[in-house]
């Protein structure tokens, strides 16, 4: 189910919460549903507001549902300032973005962008920090453990009962970190499918992608296989690139 087609169960924007097996929910509000014409294609967008820490995050969706009956696809999307907006190489975040933003588009579907998730939850101004540490030699996990920081301190409930209240219970998840598949799977979220979101690594990320894959368990090739990226081109606004 798209945003546009989710049931609206209660007036102004709030909805009935469902409880992930018989847990409480995470209480969140939704605003109204609006057109988001992008490069990418055109999408409607709600904000969601999480009740309990008022951190304000935002679904993109397709317009139209899954043109092959399968489940929606679905992309969590940590927020990422240096990736998303300035085009940092150094990790993969905007290319990843980009690539979810496509697919979802063309397959109907949802990408929520969670905001607050800085650095995996630590924040911007801890992550440049930890970016000075990697330039010293440590990798971004131990970098993070000098900080005296988690590795990963993302929470996943408020995104989880923003899906329930979507009533996207079944999805296809766009990712390559099963982290996120087994924390969906806690807070009621069944994931029928994990759909690699892997692009092309590059010179500057690609010591942070083997760390993710060897540390983290990302599922990740690191190789040619991984999916095209969209990049600007003369034939369009986007087209696909191999790096």
């Amino acid at each position: 189910m798209t945003a546009a087609a989710a049931s609206d169960d209660s007036q102004n924007g709030h909805r009935k919460h469902h409880a992930g097996n018989g847990g409480a929910p995470h209480p969140v509000s939704g605003g109204p549903i609006v057109q988001l014409p992008t490069a990418f294609g055109d999408f409607v967008a709600q904000a969601w507001t999480d009740l309990v820490t008022g951190v304000e995050h935002l679904a993109v969706s397709s317009p139209n549902p899954p043109s092959d009956g399968k489940a929606p696809l679905v992309r969590l999307h940590s927020e990422c300032l240096t990736g998303d907006v300035f085009g940092s190489y150094r990790c993969d975040c905007g290319e990843q973005l980009a690539y979810a933003l496509e697919l979802i588009h063309e397959h109907g579907g949802t990408l929520l962008y969670l905001r607050g998730q800085e650095g995996r939850g630590i924040g911007l101004a801890n992550k440049i920090k930890a970016y000075a540490l990697q330039e010293a030699g440590f990798d971004t996990v131990e970098a993070n453990e000098q900080l005296g920081l988690p590795v990963d301190a993302r929470c996943y409930k408020a995104a989880a009962q923003v899906l329930a209240e979507m009533g996207l219970h079944e999805v296809r998840l766009l990712s390559n970190n099963p982290d996120k598949q087994n924390r969906l799977a806690k807070a009621g979220v069944k994931v029928v499918e994990m759909v690699p979101t892997e692009v092309p690594s590059r010179e500057q990320n690609i010591r942070y992608l083997r760390t993710k894959k060897d540390r983290m368990e990302h599922r990740l090739l690191l190789d040619t296989g991984a999916h095209p990226v969209p990049v600007p081109g003369p034939d369009g606004p986007f087209r696909h690139e191999q790096d």
